[in-house]
C-alpha cells in the first residue's frame, strides 16, 4: 500500500444509475486527494459520449462501473471490454448492490480490476481504488463468499479488501464526535447539540480524537491538508495486515472443500 498519498493521482469516472449512490461516491472520493472525479454519469449512454469526446490526456485512469443495471452478465462483459479497448491501461472496478456470482465472473473474465459490493466498501471507496493498484483482482468479503464456487483463476486468486482500521483508544463519545464532524461533515455547534454537550466539550473531543488517529498513522500527507481531511482518511483507512490480501483465496479454497 502506498504510504505517501502524493505518489498517487488518479482520474476517476463514476457511472451509476442511482442518483444518490452516484453523488455519495463522488463526495467520498472528494475527501481523498489521490482520486479526482472527472465525470459523473447516470447512464451508460452518457458515459460512452463522454469517453468518445474527451481528449486522451483527460481520459480516466479508473472507471467505477455500476454492474447491477447494465442488462446482465453479457452486457457487463461487453461494457468492460469496450471501456478497456477505448482506454489503454484503464482500471475498471465494478460496484453492485446485489451480490451476483454471474456478474462477478463476467467482470473477472473481461479484465475488470475488481468487484465491490456497495454495502461492504461503504466510505472506503478511495482506499479500495488505491488497493486495486497493487492487486490483479480485488473483491469485498461478501463477494469472496458468494463467488467461492466459481473456478475462474482470477476469482480463485482474488484479493479481499482488508477490514477498516481500528483505533482502540477512541472512546464512544469521541468516536461519535468524529463521526458527526468528520464523516458526516456536521459543523461543531450542530454536532454539540446532537450530542447534548457544550461547544467547548465537543472541540475537546475532536482535538483528542485527532491526536489518537495521528498516533496510529505514519502516512505522509501534504502540508496544506486540513486536520479534517487527514482525519477522514485515517478513519476510513484499511487495517495494515499483510495476511489480509489472501482472504479471498482462502475462502475460495474452503468453498471447494
Amino acid at each position: 500500500m502506498v504510504t505517501n498519498i502524493q505518489d498517487v493521482n488518479l482520474k476517476v469516472l463514476v457511472m451509476d444509475t442511482d442518483f444518490y449512490a452516484l453523488h455519495s461516491v463522488n463526495s467520498f472520493l472528494a475527501w481523498d486527494r489521490r482520486t479526482r472525479v472527472t465525470f459523473l454519469s447516470e447512464t451508460p449512454q452518457e458515459m460512452w459520449e463522454y469517453l468518445k469526446t474527451t481528449p486522451l490526456a483527460e481520459l480516466p485512469d479508473v472507471v467505477l462501473l455500476e454492474a447491477d443495471h447494465l442488462g446482465g452478465a453479457g452486457m457487463l462483459r461487453e461494457a468492460i471490454t469496450r471501456i478497456k479497448r477505448h482506454i489503454e491501461d484503464v482500471r475498471v472496478l465494478c460496484m453492485a448492490q446485489i451480490p451476483d456470482p454471474d456478474l462477478v465472473e463476467a467482470a473477472a473474465e473481461s479484465g475488470a480490476s475488481g468487484f465491490l459490493l456497495k454495502q461492504d466498501v461503504r466510505l472506503q471507496v478511495a482506499w479500495a481504488i488505491v488497493f486495486s493498484l497493487d492487486h490483479d483482482f480485488v473483491v469485498t468479503p461478501t463477494v469472496a463468499q458468494i463467488a467461492a464456487d466459481r473456478f475462474h483463476h482470477r476469482i480463485f486468486h482474488a484479493s479481499a479488501l482488508p477490514a477498516m482500521r481500528k483505533f482502540p483508544e477512541l472512546t464512544g463519545r469521541i468516536a461519535q464526535a468524529l463521526k458527526l464532524c468528520v464523516l458526516d461533515g456536521m459543523p461543531a455547534h450542530l454536532a454539540a447539540d446532537e450530542m447534548g454537550i457544550s461547544l467547548h466539550t465537543i472541540r475537546g473531543y475532536i482535538k483528542e480524537g485527532y491526536r489518537i488517529l495521528e498516533a496510529y498513522d505514519d502516512t505522509e500527507y501534504p502540508v496544506d491538508m486540513t486536520p479534517q481531511e487527514r482525519a477522514f482518511m485515517r478513519l476510513t483507512a484499511f487495517e495494515e495486515d499483510d495476511d489480509t490480501e489472501d482472504e479471498a483465496t482462502i475462502q475460495a479454497r474452503e468453498g471447494e472443500e
